[in-house]
């Protein structure tokens, strides 16, 4: 009951924030919900292990300010982790754009509770705090190159206090199949610092699309290059099935 407070609270002050804005009429909502065989989380190195489903959304009033959740749990609800984003667009003219972020973010996961001889497995909530600077470039419609680094700090003392994430990726965009089908496809390095911990990765999605569907369909992978990481594995993997969606709500004032 407490976590399900936690994740209906989590929602609803990301819409309660933007309720207080009267500056214009319109609201945009825009992102994607889904279910996957195997969670994986915004840092690749890290999955659930388990069939989960998300929910990515963007809050905006159509300027550089958006409020942006993303909630990826198991569908027993025992694991997985919510972050609220709050995002600048600092530079948004040209070919050249750079964005900016903070976020406060719970994470779920199992652990193993001892008394008088019994045990059992519970779910704790882990709280973490972390910025983010996204530069990318953009050569055409089909070719852009980015560069996302996250610093994060955890606030207690049974798990990481400190994450560094640096990811160097190329996009390959809009490439036309055959009837209305497209393709996209991300090819990514990154490096991650976890305290006294590190690794080298190479992760890559593959997403399948159709013109006028909301539908995608997203392969994702992920591969040690040299990790020392608690938690990391040699291979990683899973397929997912998106809906996208974009709404724009307007007032009656």
């Amino acid at each position: 009951m407490r976590k399900s407070l936690m994740v209906i609270s989590f929602l609803m002050f990301s819409i309660c924030s933007f309720a207080q804005d009267t500056t214009t009429k319109e609201l945009y909502v825009s992102g994607n919900i889904g279910m996957t065989n195997n969670g994986i989380s915004i840092i690749p190195t890290f999955s659930l292990k388990q069939p989960a489903f998300n929910l990515s959304y963007s809050l905006s009033r159509g300027g550089r300010f958006s409020i942006d959740p993303d909630l990826r749990l198991t569908f027993d609800g025992r694991k997985g982790g919510g972050i609220l984003w709050f995002r600048y667009k600092l530079k948004t003219e040209g070919k050249l754009k750079l964005n900016v972020g903070i976020h406060p973010a719970y994470n779920f996961g199992l652990r193993t509770v001892t008394e008088e001889g019994k045990s059992w497995k519970i779910t704790q909530a882990r709280r973490f705090i972390a910025t983010e600077f996204v530069p990318s470039y953009k050569v055409n419609d089909h070719l852009n190159f980015g560069i996302y680094y996250l610093n994060g700090h955890g606030l207690q003392d049974d798990g990481p206090k400190s994450i560094h994430y640096v990811n160097f990726s190329t996009g390959i965009s809009k490439i036309p199949i055959c009837s209305g089908y497209s393709f996209n496809f991300s090819p990514q390095v990154y490096y991650l610092k976890s305290d006294k911990e590190d690794g080298y990765y190479f992760t890559s999605n593959l997403v399948l699309a159709k013109a006028k569907s909301p539908f995608v369909l997203m392969y994702m992978m992920n591969k040690e290059i040299r990790s020392n990481v608690t938690g990391s594995v040699n291979f990683d993997w899973n397929i997912s099935l998106l809906y996208n969606f974009r709404n724009k709500f307007r007032s009656f004032k």
